[in-house]
């Protein structure tokens, strides 16, 4: 019976985003003409309703820890990847828009990706090699200054719950090239929206941030190391029966 109910749930949750996503990509063509910040918060309200409908819908809520710690200065997000959600969720809910680096494929997608084509978001080709970082670097450095923020996954794709990815240095190599602070977030989406799974179990989504890393005196690997040990250490604290099992 339990698993039946998580299944229509999930259902329900399913169907209503995939609505959701046509309506709000409708809204968001017609939203095109109005200044940057007004358009982000238009397509942003996407994100909140599936959050609420995750809530709502599929019992997942959220608690921050550490949202003190956000920085008012240029900065890059580097985020544990385990879920759809944090993609979702992180968009509209730290204190400066945020700008995505992904692949430009993700554009393609109908509807979602061409909403996402009206944002400042950074498309990056991978098949182009340096020449991939040039671009993500001369973007980023525009998009800093415009008082957005960067966000990437340094794991790359999304991680089972209790794994751990390989941290790539991308991003730090990034804010190294931007002389940006680094944030580094934790958290345990997976847990109740797991990888590949159309199932969504209800719990508690923790987003722990922690505090700002300067760049200075830093190399990419050094700086990466950095982020990846606050990272996983902090897994270990949100998520503890996870590792403990483990």
């Amino acid at each position: 019976m339990r698993h039946t109910i998580l299944f229509l749930r999930s259902l329900l949750f399913t169907v209503v985003m995939a609505v959701a996503t046509i309506v709000w990509a409708c809204v968001c063509f017609l939203a095109a003409p109005l200044p940057y910040n007004k358009r982000f918060w238009v397509t942003s309200r996407w994100n909140v309703f599936v959050i609420w409908c995750a809530k709502v819908i599929c019992g997942i809520h959220y608690e921050f820890k550490g949202y003190e710690n956000l920085p008012d200065e240029p900065a890059i997000v580097l985020s544990k990847h385990q879920s759809a959600w944090e993609t979702i969720f992180l968009l509209p809910n730290l204190t400066r828009p945020l700008v995505f680096v992904f692949k430009k494929e993700i554009l393609y997608i109908p509807f979602f990706g061409w909403a996402m084509a009206l944002l400042r978001m950074i498309p990056i080709d991978r098949k182009q090699g340096k020449n991939a970082f040039k671009h993500m670097v001369a973007h980023g450095k525009r998009r800093l200054a415009d008082g957005q923020w960067i966000i990437m996954f340094p794991e790359g794709t999304r991680i089972p719950v209790g794994q751990k990815g390989k941290y790539k240095s991308g991003g730090t190599r990034l804010a190294i090239e931007t002389n940006a602070v680094v944030v580094p977030i934790a958290h345990n989406s997976g847990e109740c929206w797991p990888k590949n799974s159309f199932l969504k179990r209800p719990g508690v989504i923790t987003v722990s941030i922690g505090k700002p890393i300067s760049p200075d005196g830093h190399t990419p690997d050094s700086l990466m190391q950095e982020v990846e040990n606050w990272i996983e250490s902090e897994m270990r604290v949100i998520s503890p029966h996870v590792y403990s099992a483990g």
